[in-house]
């Protein structure tokens, strides 16, 4: 899946900085999503990137490339509290159903952190 956008151009040799999230499946169900940070030209050059980090990620390991892609235009250079991903959804559900069906269904590897 390729975004389809114009890529603003934010230095003198016409890159751009990209986060790309990429989908992997680990034996049978085990699924992870990771996003890289990629200097690119545009989409298609990001994503190109991100697939070819993906076939470096998955070799001799026992993960699929699952094939998804997702490019994000980054506004800024990396940095503390730079926006590296973004991805809009339109839903209908209300708030916690959404999180538990997309983000938390009590089957990812994770930590819980205290709120103080």
């Amino acid at each position: 899946m390729t975004a389809a956008s114009v890529c603003h151009v934010t230095s003198a040799d016409d890159t751009s900085w990209f986060g790309v999230r990429t989908l992997y499946l680990h034996g049978s169900n085990r699924y992870e999503e990771r996003v890289v940070t990629l200097v690119a030209r545009d989409f298609d050059h990001a994503v190109e990137r991100a697939e070819a980090e993906a076939a470096e990620y998955v070799e001799g390991l026992d993960v699929e490339y699952l094939g998804l892609a997702q490019a994000f235009w980054m506004f800024d250079v990396p940095g503390d509290g730079a926006e590296v991903f973004s991805l809009m959804r339109d839903s209908d559900l209300p708030s916690e159903t959404y999180l538990s069906r997309f983000f938390d269904n009590g089957d990812e590897r994770q930590n819980a952190i205290d709120a103080d």
